[in-house]
């Protein structure tokens, strides 16, 4: 079983990205779930969803504790709240960033969790670009579908066209793919 945890602020798509994951993993014959956890539901305040993805039934309904991966949507949390809290020592984690691990303040932190594993890319960027906003939730599910290989590019694409019909869909469906194509053909481990 995968277990995600996905950290963001109000207005940013967490509980989207996290109902995106699933719904792609239904796609793929897999089994998931998606719940939100909520402090104050306001813009900008700090929210965090969680994910589980696996290939039997899953028995679990508490929140994610020992995430395998964690995505991150705003990296200004990171010395906000403990958004490493329990991620497993062989973890993924996956960070909406322009900014190197040093700049992040994350440098000590990698060098003493050497077997985690680090990526960072734009995509709010790409976002931006397509969408004239920088959600990232597309983007970094897309990227999550890249790295991890869990679920396979058609089926996020699929997910996403369900959640956002007509001409909305068909634009985050571009982010998607070009946030795939962006993770799979650049070296983005920090």
């Amino acid at each position: 079983m995968i277990e995600i945890r996905i950290h963001g602020r109000g207005g940013q798509g967490v509980v989207t990205a996290a109902e995106l994951l699933a719904s792609a993993a239904f796609r793929d014959g897999k089994v998931a779930q998606a719940f939100p956890s909520f402090g104050s539901e306001r813009m900008g305040a700090p929210v965090t969803a969680f994910c589980r993805i696996s290939t039997i039934s899953i028995r679990s309904r508490e929140p994610v504790g020992h995430p395998n991966v964690l995505l991150i949507l705003d990296s200004t949390l990171l010395h906000q709240m403990d958004v490493f809290r329990g991620l497993s020592d062989q973890g993924i984690v996956l960070m909406n960033s322009t900014r190197k691990v040093e700049e992040l303040g994350l440098k000590d932190w990698m060098f003493q969790h050497p077997e985690v594993e680090f990526y960072s890319f734009p995509a709010s960027d790409l976002a931006e670009r397509h969408l004239g906003r920088s959600i990232s939730n597309v983007g970094m599910v897309s990227g999550f579908a890249s790295i991890t290989g869990a679920l396979t590019k058609e089926s996020v694409q699929s997910a996403i066209k369900e959640k956002f019909p007509g001409k909305l869909g068909e634009v985050n469906a571009l982010v998607a793919d070009e946030a795939f194509e962006y993770v799979s053909s650049h070296p983005v481990q920090a």
